[in-house]
């Protein structure tokens, strides 16, 4: 919370946004006028009191903050932002906001998985070894398929095991690369408006 001292007799603002060090502690109701709530009352606060600054108004979009400053408004204070035209959003931005989405995880059977770049590289590797299983026979609820002795699973974002036979864990690599493909396409899209839509980020130009 910031505090702005004001000179009761305008009121006016006084200095810059600021409390001091001996008057934290006291209740907003005190701050706001030191003579009638601190006694004895030293001189400096004779006629002034601490008032607390209202939050500025939310950015409109499309908008950014340059600077800043405390009027009074209603009177009271309150931060007023000095605003500019947001630059335009560029590719680059949005293949950020691409990279992210990817990364962020998907969905699969109804359970979200972990799609980072390494996780994404180990699905892959999973799917082409239980593309080659299937080859070799491995059956539906096989989940042995891999050669070892215990059942195959994958560890989902929550930390759950997910067993998988081999038939799921082709599926699983397909779903993990439709899901990249999709918002890579979709990036396309987004950048082939020109100009880049202001608000490119918001869900519904993503998959």
């Amino acid at each position: 919370m910031d505090y702005q001292r004001i000179l009761l007799s305008g009121p006016t603002i006084d200095g810059e946004p600021g409390l001091p060090a001996a008057l934290v502690g006291l209740s907003d109701d005190s701050l706001a006028d030191l003579a009638a709530s601190v006694d004895p009352c030293p001189a400096d606060y004779d006629g002034v009191g601490y008032w607390l600054i209202q939050e500025a108004d939310q950015t409109p979009a499309g908008k950014v903050v340059v600077g800043s400053r405390v009027e009074l408004v209603g009177g009271q204070p309150k931060w007023i932002e000095d605003l500019e035209d947001a630059p335009p959003p560029s590719e680059a931005d949005v293949d950020a906001e691409r990279d992210r989405r990817i990364s962020a995880g998907f969905s699969f059977a109804g359970v979200i998985y972990q799609s980072r770049p390494g996780d994404r590289e180990n699905i892959m590797g999973a799917g082409t070894a239980a593309l080659g299983a299937m080859m070799q026979g491995a059956l539906p609820g096989n989940l042995r398929w891999h050669g070892g002795d215990t059942d195959f699973a994958w560890i989902a974002a929550d930390n759950s095991l997910n067993p998988m036979d081999a038939q799921t864990v082709y599926a699983f690599g397909l779903a993990a690369m439709a899901h990249k493909t999709a918002h890579i396409f979709a990036a396309r899209a987004i950048k082939d408006a020109n100009p880049v839509p202001a608000d490119f980020a918001d869900n519904i130009y993503w998959p």
